[in-house]
């Protein structure tokens, strides 16, 4: 029996049968270009399909990844903020205009993080 949960745990076997299935070019199109979302091959890509496990997908991970290093600028920003209320000594020269642009910053920032988590909901 297959694992469902797992398609690398099966025996390393030669896939020598090949099912024919016949597609309207349009549906050749979108099946290609949702296989080359998944980083999959054609093959592979259906062969997850019909046996009913799930379908990795790259443009997920490049979206996260991408929220991740908005998150950073976030946190560096944050960082550069509690330093100035702090009075620390090295943010002596920053006047109260370079904070205002700091926070206009994050601002930006956020709206860039929430446009990118609209994308991933979709």
């Amino acid at each position: 029996m297959i694992d469902k949960k797992n398609p690398k745990t099966i025996k390393k076997e030669r896939r020598d049968k090949k099912l024919r299935v016949p597609v309207l070019p349009i549906e050749e199109a979108e099946i290609k270009s949702k296989a080359t979302d998944a980083g999959l091959t054609v093959a592979e890509y259906l062969r997850n399909l019909g046996l009913g496990y799930q379908v990795p997908s790259i443009v997920d991970s490049r979206q996260v990844d991408s929220l991740l290093k908005i998150n950073g600028d976030l946190g560096r920003l944050g960082g550069l903020i509690k330093l100035w209320l702090t009075n620390d000594k090295r943010t002596k020269l920053i006047g109260k205009s370079q904070l205002h642009m700091t926070l206009d910053s994050i601002r930006i920032t956020q709206n860039t993080m929430l446009d990118a988590i609209m994308k991933l909901k979709k």
